[in-house]
This record gives structure tokens, C-alpha cells and sequence, in this order.
């Protein structure tokens, strides 16, 4: 009997489609194999477990494999280079499509078809489709887009462009649907490119400000445009409410060198060397385009398994955001102006080594050529995942990153800086790199202090010289005196104490010196977020930002989906209390799925509860999903971008509708409230504060409000200050009229310049990421509410925020 192989994106797809397909066939026996995602709930697919599907389910008559979409292609493809020639043979993929084509193929293996008979059948499950609805308007060829196709565009917000983090959402969101997608940079005057190529999209320049055209053809180009502009509405899932590291000039560090702070921390210690490890291509014979071809592939499979592993370990380490740097790798392996590329000089006669690497240095080149520093950044990025599969190739391993003390270096892949081990390595100094490279963002999670783009200088440093680093500030001291050297070890001890001190407390309570306990939770936007914070010691979930239920898919999450993902939310806390903000979509931040209107300003239109409103049966969803987690696990339920007492009043309403749906009464956990992001609504705070349990100021909204300062515009940066002295007034209005409980979600809440003003002015609440927990915690214990009563009340008469911040170092802010 033919076998079947089903090759998707998503397991539960996958799981799905084969139930309907056995029922089909009436209980008669089908072999039929699954290869989706990654993992139970991450998308994705493998060539290796492709490959292992297709040889499970071939028993000598063939078999034939049924994919979804995009990289599933491509993975299929991989699959079979990985086989042996033998099963090889037999394997046939079919272009059919996934559900209507597998049900076809079931019913013909089940009847004893062949596997060409099979594919055959299944390539023709649409017809009677077609015949109902009329022919459809054949596919437009590969790299074209209709005249009359689909538009749209997008201005990039993000504030160092569309890197590669938001280069890659963008790129799986455009592989996601059946159609033509190409994006130009219409700011620039730039070339069209496809979008489902990553290599091609980040060589756009597109930076903040810059607008991006988007055209789309094809049978889903509607559903294609709608979801990548919604996309770039919310920014490509970046974290607009992290602080961007600056770039400060270089600080002289000696005779002839020179550094720039990229990961801040004190490092001293004896200098090891990693020296570049260049590849060498032979220069051998192609053994023929078919085996060099099947060679690369294997090649690319075994790098993306490490690059998975090393992704799902700085996840765990890091957290999802700066995990997120290696999807960007894994999209380039798939990537298919690259294999296009190298394909067609493995069959004009090239080895895949030198065919490999001349694809690379074309795409690094490019990124080379780009004028935005950060972007010319990348193109180290592309040159470490090309020398990772051409050593794959070759079957060499790279040099490994063993050593304790200072490691100096050219400068180090994401890997190798994802697998440095902070309890050895002291510091890191690198020849080039600069803060905004991906070494160095990985250096910061890793907590390892480094400066970067000292130049070639600093690799003559001899091994075991003495170095002391400050990567706070760029400062670099070789062979130290004594004197210089006891300061650098002084600074790096207090420091370390104080981090320890943090670490050690980060489970227990924090309270101020005179008694009085503030809370400390976190932000999350995952599953994954909230385990990191319950290691780092929150006290609760103090935001949950559910859009990440809502966005990136064609339709809205049911409720039954939306409580299996609380829980699991909840569950990773320990039933700490979670706060669940609604859905905080709409104007800047629209939904594929849900009409809206274009506006001209989308940051005073139709956002947050507003939109919520307007769309109930999104919200209601939400709020049963919401109420019956309540009835396990204390949740605060909160209602964002609030501006009137009636829009306060409707959502209230239609919370008591889902606790009456749910059944068994209000739960006694259930908690109700609002954010606090627009100046209306902290001026309101007396008669907000009558229909809520608590208020939750959102800083980062709060402060482009009421200083008219747009936070992802670079130009406004030093004018949207959270500690603005009206911004503060805002913040004690609420916490002085409201009558309830105040807790502070945004950036501010991190900024240890601000621990003290906060509590002063009466906030008992802060959420942060999670890995600023243990250190905001411990600057709470060291605030003295009095005096920072009294530092809270200067500070509203401040002139602006330069000298707030002066008043907090005059008094010096817990350390």
C-alpha cells in the first residue's frame, strides 16, 4: 500500500486533517505518517523528521508527501536528499492542496493505488470546488506581481529599522499564504523584492521613518496584505517599550586603542584570545551537480538542529526576544534567493563548498553596502551562519570557546556568544562589533560586561595580560598598576554584591526600610515570559499583553484556546496572581480578521477598550476565557486605553455578562481595572476610582500623550522622558484621587532612577521585565518613604527631566 506523509506547519493541523481523512476512508487501514512543527505548540518544520516520516511510511510501494505551505516546500525537499536513493525513488511530493488533497489520497492508497496514481488523484481534490464556484484565474509565475494586485504600505517605527528580528516575522508571515508578496522601500527608491526571501528584505535599508510599498497577487494576496501590514502596525512583535542602547563615541583606552560600551558591568582579568577561525575551500572537482547539491542540504539540516538548540537555550536563558535572533538564521537556511543562488553554481559545475561561499559573501556584500550602521552589522551575522554550514560541508568543527578571564576576539558569532559562560567568562573585548550587533545583545543577556570595535590592536594583546573593562562606559586599562586595578576590582565588587544581594532576595518580599511592601511583578507576552519570571522571582504577572493570541492568524482565537493558554500562564507562576490586559488591538495595531477603516492619526483613533467595544464578540470571548481561569487562580482583569467613565461602565457590563455565562458566581479572586495611559483618564482618576478594584499607568503612553512626542520617533527621544515633571504630576494625581491600588507597567518602572519618585509619589506596584526583577526589587528596599515623599514633591517642581534626574543623583538613588 502507498504510504502518506503529511508535512505541515502545525501539528494540531496536521492531527486534524489526518482524523478527517481516516474517516473517510471507513476504518480501512492507511498509513499515513505526521511531520508538523517543531514542537506541540511551536510552527515550524524539520527535513530530518520529514525524511524519518517518509522512511517509516514506505513499505517498497512508494509513498507521497502533502504539504501546506512556504518552507514546508523546501523541507520536503531537503527530506528527500537526506534519503537513501532506494526510498528516495519511491517518494513523490504532491502539490495538491493539504486537506481536500489528503482526503482524495486516503481513499485512493486505501483502494490499492500506486503512488503516481495517488499523487494524481489527490493533485485533482479540487475539482469539484472548481466546477461549484466556477475555474479560477490561474496562478501568476514565481517573482511576479498582477497589475491590478493588491497595496498597501507601512512607515517603520521600529527604532533601528527593519532589522533582522522584524525582517524575519515579516518574511514567515509572507510565506504563510498562498500568494506574491513583494515589498520596495519607496523612501530610498528601491527595487522590488520578494518578501519571502530574508536576505532580499533586510538588504531593503528600510530604517525608522522610511516607508515600505507592499504588493500582493494571488489566490490569498488579501489575506497576505491584510496580515503583514497588521504586522508592521504592531511593529513586528518588537518590544517598543525597551529602552534602545546607546552608541557613545569611543572612550581612549590607552596607546592606540579605543572601544565603545556594548554590555555594561565591570570585567577585570587575564586576557584569553579566540582567534578567527578562517575557512579554507579546497579546491577540489565537483562530484556532480546531484551530490554536491544533496551534500549542501545535509549540510544546512545539520546547522539548523544546532541553531534550534542554541535558539531554544537562550530562550530559556534570555527570553523569547533575544532568543528571537537566531529565527532570523534559521529563515536564512530556508532562504530562496540564496538557494536559488547556489543551485545554480552547483549546476554550472561549482563544488557546494566554493558555491556555498561565493552565495554568501554576495548576500554579505550587500548588507555591506547598506549606509545604516546596524544594518551594515548584519552582514557579520549572514558570514557566521555561511561559515557554520560550509564547516558543516567541509566536516569541520568549529574552534571551541574554552577559556576564563577576559576573551578578546575579532568579534564572535550569536552562537558563540549565545554559549559564553558568564560564571568564567569575566568580559569580553572585541576588534570590531559595536553595541548594536548581536554579540553584544546576547552579551547583555548573558550578563557579561564587553566593549566592542576597539580594533585590530586589541588582538596583540598578549594571553594572560591583566585587563581591566568597564562596558558601561567603553573604558579599557591594559596591565593595569596596582592602583587602577584595586578601583576597577573595587567597582566590579560592589557591583557583584549588589547583584548578588538582588538575586538572593529576588524570591522574598521587597519592602521600603520603613516597612511598607511594594510589589514587583512582570511583563510578559508569552508562555515561555512568564516561566523566566517566576525563576526571577515575581509576585505576580503584573501585565499580560494578549495580543499574542490574536495576531498573526486569520482568525480570532477561540475561548477554549485563549483559557488553555492562561492556565498555562498561570501555571508557570505557581498561582500567582496574573493580570490579563484585553485585547489592546485596533488603530495602530489592527487585526487581519476584523474590518476597520484606515485613519490618518491611528494613535488617537480606534485602540484598546474602544475597539473592544465596538467589536463585543471579540472581547466577551476574552473576558469568559478570563473569568473562568479566575475560578483557579486570582486574576486581575484590565482594560486598556481608557478615556470616559462610560466606556468603563459598558466593559464592566460585559464582564458581569461572562461571569453570568460562566456560571457559579463572581470568583473571589476576580479583580477589575483599567490603564492609565492618557492624561483624561488620570485628570478622571476621582471618578474612574468608583467603578474599578485598581489602576495600572501605562508610562510609555502616558508620557507621547502628554508631552505630544510620538516614542518611536528617534527625533523625539530626549523630549519623551517619563520623568518629565508633568508627567509625574499625572502619576500622583492618580495615586492620591483614585482610592484604590496603583501599580506602574511601562518603561519607568524599570528605570532605578525613578524607584524612589514612584513609591513617593504613593505607587505600590511595578512591572518589569523579568529580568530586571531582582534588581528593582532590591533598589525598593533601600527607598525611605519619607524622604522619598519629600524627593517626590521637588521633583514635581522640576524644569524638566534633566534636573529630576539630578535631584534623584543628589540624593543618591538606592544602589
Amino acid at each position: 500500500m502507498t504510504g502518506i506523509v503529511v508535512v505541515s506547519h502545525s501539528r494540531a493541523l496536521a492531527r486534524a486533517a489526518v482524523a478527517l481523512a481516516e474517516e473517510m476512508v471507513h476504518g480501512q487501514a492507511v498509513r499515513i505518517e505526521i511531520a508538523a512543527g517543531l514542537d506541540e505548540t511551536t510552527f515550524g518544520t524539520d527535513a530530518v523528521r520529514i525524511s524519518e516520516a517518509i522512511a517509516a511510511a514506505d513499505r517498497g510501494e512508494g509513498t507521497v508527501v502533502l504539504m501546506d505551505l512556504g518552507s514546508a516546500v523546501l523541507s520536503a525537499e531537503l527530506a528527500l536528499d537526506l534519503l537513501d536513493d532506494e526510498i528516495r525513488s519511491r517518494a513523490v511530493l504532491c502539490a495538491a492542496p493539504l486537506v481536500e488533497g489528503l482526503v482524495v489520497a486516503a481513499v485512493a492508497a486505501a483502494g490499492g493505488a500506486s503512488a503516481q496514481e495517488v499523487a494524481a488523484e489527490a493533485g485533482g481534490a479540487l475539482a469539484g470546488k472548481q466546477s461549484h464556484f466556477g475555474t479560477p484565474a490561474p496562478a501568476l509565475p514565481a517573482g511576479t506581481a498582477a497589475a491590478d494586485g493588491l497595496t498597501g504600505e507601512f512607515t517603520v517605527d521600529i527604532p533601528h529599522g527593519l532589522h533582522a528580528r522584524p525582517a524575519a516575522r515579516l518574511v514567515a508571515q509572507a510565506r504563510a499564504f498562498d500568494a506574491q508578496v513583494d515589498v520596495r522601500n519607496r523612501t530610498t527608491g528601491s527595487a522590488w523584492v520578494p518578501a519571502s526571501s530574508l536576505s532580499r528584505v533586510a538588504t531593503l535599508g528600510a530604517l525608522a521613518g522610511h516607508v515600505v510599498e507592499i504588493r500582493a497577487s494571488g489566490a490569498q494576496a488579501a489575506e497576505a496584505l491584510d496580515h503583514v501590514l497588521a504586522l508592521a502596525a504592531h511593529n513586528f512583535g518588537e518590544d517598543m517599550s525597551a529602552p534602545v542602547p546607546a552608541v557613545p563615541a569611543p572612550v581612549a583606552t590607552g596607546p592606540g586603542l579605543a572601544g565603545v560600551a556594548a554590555s555594561p558591568g565591570i570585567g577585570v582579568g587575564p586576557v584569553w584570545i579566540r582567534a578567527a577561525a578562517a575557512v579554507t575551500i579546497p579546491d577540489v572537482p565537483s562530484l556532480g551537480a546531484a551530490p554536491e547539491w544533496r551534500r549542501l542540504r545535509e549540510a544546512i539540516a545539520a546547522v539548523r538542529r544546532v541553531v534550534q538548540r542554541v535558539r531554544v537555550q537562550t530562550a530559556r536563558a534570555a527570553g523569547d526576544t533575544d532568543a528571537a535572533i537566531f529565527d532570523a538564521h534559521l529563515l536564512l537556511l530556508d532562504d530562496v534567493d540564496l538557494l536559488g543562488d547556489v543551485r545554480e553554481r552547483i549546476e554550472s559545475g561549482q563544488a557546494a563548498a566554493p558555491a556555498w561561499a561565493a552565495a554568501i559573501d554576495r548576500i554579505a556584500a550587500e548588507f555591506g553596502a547598506l549606509t545604516d550602521p546596524y544594518l551594515q552589522a548584519r552582514a557579520a551575522d549572514v558570514r557566521a551562519v555561511g561559515d557554520q554550514v560550509l564547516r558543516a560541508v567541509l566536516g569541520e568543527n568549529a574552534p571551541a570557546a574554552t577559556g576564563s578571564g577576559v576573551l578578546v576576539a575579532a568579534d564572535l558569532t550569536p552562537a558563540e556568544a549565545a554559549e559564553l559562560d558568564p560564571a568564567s567568562v569575566t568580559g569580553v573585548l572585541l576588534a570590531h562589533g559595536s553595541a548594536t550587533s548581536h554579540a553584544a545583545i546576547l552579551a547583555r543577556a548573558r550578563g557579561i560586561p564587553a566593549v566592542a570595535g576597539i580594533g585590530a590592536a586589541v588582538l596583540a594583546i598578549p594571553p594572560g595580560t591583566a585587563v581591566a573593562l568597564d562596558g558601561s562606559t567603553g573604558e579599557v586599562v591594559v596591565d593595569p598598576p596596582p592602583d587602577v586595578l584595586a578601583a576597577f576590582r573595587d567597582r566590579a565588587a560592589g557591583l557583584a554584591r549588589r547583584r548578588d544581594r538582588a538575586l538572593a532576595g529576588a524570591g522574598t518580599r521587597a519592602v521600603t526600610q520603613d516597612g511598607t511592601e511594594v510589589l514587583v511583578g512582570a511583563n510578559l507576552g508569552s508562555v515561555a515570559d512568564a516561566a523566566q519570571a517566576a525563576r526571577s522571582g515575581a509576585d505576580l504577572a503584573g501585565l499580560v499583553r494578549t495580543e499574542f493570541l490574536f495576531l498573526g492568524r486569520t482568525e480570532a482565537p477561540t475561548v477554549d484556546e485563549q483559557e488553555a493558554v492562561y492556565r498555562k500562564i498561570a501555571e508557570a507562576l505557581g498561582g500567582r496572581r496574573i493580570t490579563l490586559r484585553t485585547l489592546d488591538a485596533g488603530g495602530d495595531k489592527p487585526l487581519g480578521y476584523v474590518p476597520q477603516p484606515r485613519e490618518d492619526n491611528p494613535f488617537l483613533g480606534i485602540r484598546g477598550l474602544r475597539h473592544s467595544l465596538l467589536h463585543p464578540a471579540l472581547i466577551s470571548g476574552q473576558l469568559l476565557a478570563m473569568v473562568r481561569i479566575a475560578r483557579e487562580t486570582p486574576v486581575s482583569i484590565m482594560f486598556p486605553m481608557v478615556s470616559t467613565v462610560a466606556e468603563v461602565i459598558a466593559a464592566r457590563r460585559l464582564l458581569d455578562t461572562a461571569i453570568a455565562l460562566a456560571g457559579s458566581g463572581t470568583p473571589a479572586g476576580l479583580a477589575a481595572g483599567i490603564m492609565v495611559e492618557v492624561p483624561a483618564a488620570a485628570l478622571k482618576a476621582r471618578a474612574l476610582g468608583r467603578h474599578v478594584d485598581f489602576f495600572s499607568i501605562g508610562t510609555n503612553d502616558l508620557t507621547q500623550y502628554t508631552l505630544a512626542a510620538e516614542r518611536g520617533n528617534p527625533e523625539l527621544a530626549t523630549l519623551s522622558d517619563g520623568l518629565d515633571p508633568a508627567v509625574l504630576r499625572l502619576i500622583g494625581m492618580v495615586c492620591r484621587e483614585g482610592g484604590v491600588p496603583v501599580s506602574v507597567c511601562g518603561e519607568l518602572a524599570a528605570d532605578e532612577d525613578a524607584t524612589a519618585l514612584l513609591t513617593g509619589l504613593g505607587v505600590r506596584e511595578l512591572s518589569v521585565s523579568p529580568r530586571a526583577i531582582p534588581l528593582v526589587k532590591d533598589a525598593i528596599r533601600g527607598v525611605d518613604l519619607k524622604a522619598a515623599a519629600d524627593l517626590a514633591a521637588r521633583a514635581l517642581d522640576a524644569a524638566g527631566p534633566a534636573e529630576v534626574r539630578a535631584l534623584v543623583g543628589a540624593c543618591g538613588p538606592p544602589r
